[in-house]
């Protein structure tokens, strides 16, 4: 079968499509019509054939159909999509409703507390966020179920690097939040003269020690206020209720 390619929308493989969200395809729609990004939807479809990947399909494209290009005023870049059943949806660091909220986002949590003095809600759906114009974008945009990074290097970090750069040629200033040493190796793609970049200790369990106390959401909203926006309401609406 002969890969089709066409501005916003691949098909691969066994029929599995990756279509861009309407916003990003002035902006993203030549980057889906190069090789690799062919390459990449048909190693997507092939694993998916093969073995459980995560997201499910069809939610790659999650965190950019949740907060359009024009709408974006934050990027909080991850790495990875979550590996285990029922957690990953596309976005970095959420997780669906009625998941139990993963250490990373915990420890994110317990710092929003600790910096704005917002408590922790009953769970991880971070769409409130991504709705008022927080891209929770990981670097790599699918993973084999309970495998870590089992999709890096196959296409999706010269993607989502389009991204960051689509993103930081927008005339409006944006924060960036870069955490973790993978993360900070994009600071590169960003253009610091414009934008507003934060940096800190990734939230994972193994670095919180240096991620507590380093006031990432104040600094954001601080950031915000500077550039004349509304700063970001970080309180994730509890769904039980009582």
């Amino acid at each position: 079968m002969t890969d089709t390619v066409e501005a916003g929308v691949v098909e691969a493989g066994a029929g599995a499509g990756l279509e861009l969200p309407e916003s990003w395809r002035e902006v993203l729609g030549a980057e889906t019509e190069k090789p690799y990004f062919a390459e990449l939807a048909a190693f997507v479809a092939a694993e998916r054939a093969q073995h459980q990947v995560f997201p499910p399909k069809g939610q790659e494209f999650s965190a950019l159909e949740a907060t359009p290009y024009e709408k974006v005023r934050v990027l909080v870049l991850g790495q990875d999509p979550y590996h285990d059943d029922g957690q990953a949806h596309g976005m970095s660091f959420s997780v669906l409703p009625g998941t139990k909220t993963p250490p990373s986002l915990r420890n994110i949590f317990k710092e929003l507390d600790a910096d704005l003095g917002v408590p922790a809600p009953d769970n991880g759906y971070l769409m409130h966020w991504a709705e008022q114009g927080v891209l929770l974008l990981n670097a790599v945009l699918t993973v084999r179920a309970h495998e870590a990074n089992s999709h890096k290097a196959k296409g999706w970090e010269k993607f989502t690097d389009a991204v960051i750069k689509a993103v930081s040629a927008r005339e409006e200033p944006v924060v960036f939040v870069l955490w973790g040493n993978y993360a900070k190796k994009k600071l590169p793609l960003i253009d610091t003269e414009k934008h507003v970049v934060v940096q800190g200790a990734h939230p994972s369990p193994l670095s919180a020690k240096l991620f507590f106390g380093s006031r990432p959401f104040s600094q954001i909203n601080d950031a915000l206020s500077g550039f004349g926006v509304e700063p970001i309401d970080w309180q994730v609406p509890n769904l039980k209720q009582g």
